[in-house]
C-alpha cells in the first residue's frame, strides 16, 4: 500500500456538486479541498487526471465475497436448487484457508473495478476482516445465520453474530463493521429475526438480511404466516433505518410504504435476480415512493463477477424496458445508488466527492475509444465504461495505480484460489 499522508489529484473531470474541471486535495484520509486553482504545493503525491474522471469510488451493499470460490457453480436453475443441490453442499467444506483465499480474490477484483467498500454476509468471517485489513477496503461484516427453526442451533447462531461482534467490530482503523444478518425470513425462525434485530440495535450495528427474492419465498412465508415478507418482518419489529434488505424482488405497493416510512433500504441485485430468473425488483416504484435503494452483485456463483458497472448499467436498462418509460432510473439515480445512497445506508462518511469527506476515490480513464466524446460524463459512465477504472484510492491510500493493484499480489491469489477450488 502507498502511504501517504496527502495526494493532490490535479485537473480531472469530477463528479461532485458541479460535474467540471476541478482538482482534489487528500490529506490524511479526508478529503481536505476541492477547486479550480489548487497548486501543487506541498502535496506528497500528485496525480496527474486530466485526461480521466474523478468520482466517489462504489459501494457494493449485497455480496458473500468468498464465493469467488465457486463461480460457475450451478448455472442455469433456480434459486432453490441452486442453494440445495450446488452451494450449500460445497459451502459445507469451508474452511478458514479457504474463505481467505476466496475474499483476497474478491477484493483484487473489486477494486480492479472501483469498489471500495462491500457489505457482505457469509462464514468464518475473521479471515473475511484479515483479508480485508490487509488489503486497505472497508467492510460491513456479518455471520451469516441460518437456524431452519431449530431452537438450539437459533441460539448457537446468535452466539456467533455476537462473537463477530466482539471480535471485529470498527478494527482496521475503523474500516470494518460488522452488521448482524439473518439469512432470510425462509431460512430464518421468527424468533432468530427477532432476536437479530435487537441485537443489531443493543449493539449499535446494521442488520443485513434476503428478503422477497422470489415469488415462492413470498407464497411460503404467506402460507405460514398469513402475511407478505415484510410485513412479517415488521410484525416482528425488525423493519428499521439500519436494515439493509437484499432483493426486494416482489414487493407490494403497501410494503413500499412501509419501507419508506420505516427507513428501510433495498440493496438491488440485477445481474442475480436475472441469473437465477427471481425477477424485476421494482426499482421505479422504490424511488417514487422515497425508499433508499443502493446496489449489490450479490456473490460470484450467482452473477458471475462483482462488477458494478455491470450492475449500474442493467439497473438503468432494466427499469427502462420494465416500466417502458425512459426517464425511470435516470444515471444520476442510479450512480447515486452506487455511492451516497450506500454510504448513508451503511453510516459512512462518504459517497462524495466534497470537502470533509472520506477520501474514496475512484479515477476512470476519458481517452479511450468508447468514452469519446464526452458529450454527457454521466451517460458514459453508466452506459458506455469498460474497465477503465485506472486508479482507486480508499481511506486516502492508494490500492490501484495504473490499472496495478498495489495491496495485493494479483498472480499469488489468483493461483491460491486455482488450488483452493478444487478442495469443494
Amino acid at each position: 500500500m502507498t502511504e501517504t499522508t496527502s495526494i493532490l489529484i490535479k485537473d480531472p473531470i469530477t463528479i461532485a456538486d458541479e460535474i467540471k474541471k476541478q482538482s482534489i486535495l487528500i490529506v490524511d484520509n479526508k478529503i481536505q479541498e476541492v477547486g479550480t486553482n489548487l497548486e501543487n504545493g506541498d502535496a506528497e503525491v500528485v496525480i496527474d487526471a486530466s485526461d480521466k474522471i474523478a468520482a466517489p469510488a462504489l459501494i457494493n451493499t449485497h455480496t458473500h465475497v468468498a464465493m469467488t470460490l465457486l463461480r460457475g457453480v450451478g448455472g442455469d436453475v433456480d434459486l432453490q436448487d441452486w442453494l440445495n443441490n450446488y452451494i450449500w453442499p460445497r459451502e459445507a467444506n469451508l474452511t478458514d484457508e479457504l474463505v481467505y483465499a476466496g475474499s483476497k480474490l474478491a477484493m483484487a477484483e473489486m477494486i480492479k473495478t472501483g469498489t471500495v467498500m462491500f457489505n457482505d454476509m457469509y462464514f468464518n468471517m475473521e479471515q473475511t476482516a484479515k483479508a480485508t485489513d490487509e488489503v486497505g477496503m472497508r467492510a460491513t461484516l456479518g455471520y451469516g445465520m441460518i437456524d431452519l427453526f431449530d431452537d438450539e442451533k437459533r441460539k448457537q447462531e446468535l452466539k456467533e453474530a455476537k462473537k463477530l461482534i466482539d471480535s471485529t467490530h470498527n478494527t482496521a482503523d475503523g474500516r470494518i463493521k460488522v452488521a448482524v444478518t439473518p439469512h432470510a425470513p425462509n431460512t430464518c425462525s421468527g424468533e432468530l429475526i427477532s432476536d437479530a434485530a435487537k441485537l443489531a440495535k443493543d449493539n449499535n450495528v446494521k442488520l443485513h438480511i434476503h428478503v422477497a427474492e422470489t415469488k415462492d419465498e413470498v407464497e411460503m412465508i404467506k402460507d405460514q404466516h398469513g402475511m407478505t415478507p415484510f410485513e412479517y418482518l415488521d410484525s416482528l419489529n425488525a423493519l428499521s433505518s439500519d436494515m439493509i434488505a437484499a432483493h426486494g424482488v416482489w414487493t407490494t405497493d403497501d410494503e413500499i410504504k412501509t419501507l419508506a416510512q420505516r427507513g428501510v433500504t433495498i440493496s438491488h441485485n440485477p445481474s442475480s435476480n436475472m441469473k437465477l430468473a427471481s425477477g424485476i425488483a421494482p426499482v421505479a416504484k422504490y424511488l417514487e415512493g422515497g425508499v433508499n435503494v443502493t446496489i449489490g452483485t450479490d456473490g460470484v456463483a450467482s452473477n458471475n463477477n462483482l462488477d458494478m458497472f455491470s450492475e449500474m448499467k442493467l439497473t438503468a436498462l432494466l427499469q427502462k424496458v420494465d416500466t417502458l418509460d425512459p426517464k425511470v432510473a435516470n444515471t444520476k439515480e442510479v450512480f447515486d445508488m452506487a455511492t451516497v445512497n450506500a454510504a448513508n445506508a451503511l453510516g459512512i462518511n462518504s459517497g462524495e466527492i466534497k470537502e470533509g469527506k472520506l477520501a474514496d476515490i475512484m479515477l476512470i480513464d476519458a481517452n479511450v475509444p468508447h468514452m469519446v466524446p464526452m458529450i454527457d460524463v454521466m451517460s458514459n459512465i453508466i452506459y458506455s465504461s469498460l474497465n477503465d477504472v485506472n486508479t482507486v484510492i480508499c481511506d486516502g491510500k492508494i490500492l490501484l495505480q495504473d490499472k496495478e493493484l498495489q495491496t495485493i499480489n494479483e498472480a499469488e491469489i489468483m493461483k491460491d484460489v486455482k488450488v483452493a477450488a478444487k478442495e469443494l
